[in-house]
């Protein structure tokens, strides 16, 4: 299967709707399973972090899959901006998570939206998101890409599976945004296993042509 994988994607290579979320300010706690989205660093730098003048991007980063997330989820919706007793992480607690978040900016308003969701003090939170990022193979195929393709987005599921045996495709979604490659959703349990996803989080993109920008 990894030879199937990788031929496809160095063929591109070689070649010239959301769910709505419930309300917002739920009790810290109170869900169902996790959503660790990791977004493809170029694509959500063409998309908004350029314009921020974001660090993520800058030049020489080498990022490919950043950890954009890990979102507390109920089985149909999401709490978001939670009550919670916990503090805020102190900037030097955000800027330890730049390494697989891009940047301290993106961990700092991960939290304020959904890691407060989960009812754990900053410091957890942010050790159990790294312990997700750490559990899931980043397919090596992707680190080689050194132009801007366009490719079906199944080849980027594909590319997931085959690097991760134990993940079945209702566990993960590949999402699109302005005709690229978004994101790759993971569903996990609240112990970090491998789990299906609920019905709205199941939304595959099927563009055949979908852009996946160079690593910068």
């Amino acid at each position: 299967m990894r030879k199937v994988i990788v031929t496809g994607l160095a063929l591109f290579l070689a070649a010239p709707a959301p769910s709505p979320a419930n309300a917002e300010g739920e009790a810290a706690g109170d869900f169902d399973y996790y959503v660790m989205s990791l977004s493809w660093s170029s694509n959500w730098c063409a998309l908004q972090g350029d314009a921020r003048d974001d660090p993520q991007c800058d030049a020489g980063r080498g990022l490919t899959w950043v950890l954009h997330g890990l979102w507390p989820q109920y089985e149909d919706g999401w709490p978001s901006f939670c009550r919670t007793p916990h503090t805020d992480p102190s900037r030097t607690e955000t800027a330890a998570m730049a390494d697989i978040m891009g940047g301290a900016g993106l961990a700092f308003y991960q939290w304020k939206k959904h890691g407060r969701c989960a009812g754990l003090p900053a410091t957890e939170y942010f050790k159990i998101a790294r312990a997700a990022y750490a559990g899931i193979t980043l397919p090596e195929v992707f680190e080689s890409i050194t132009r801007d393709l366009t490719l079906p987005a199944s080849v980027v599921e594909d590319a997931f599976i085959d690097a991760n045996p134990n993940l079945t495709r209702d566990q993960i979604t590949i999402t699109c945004k302005a005709d690229m490659i978004q994101e790759a959703r993971i569903c996990l349990t609240k112990s970090l296993q491998p789990r299906r996803c609920g019905d709205d989080v199941i939304r595959d993109c099927r563009l055949q042509d979908a852009e996946l920008g160079a690593v910068r």
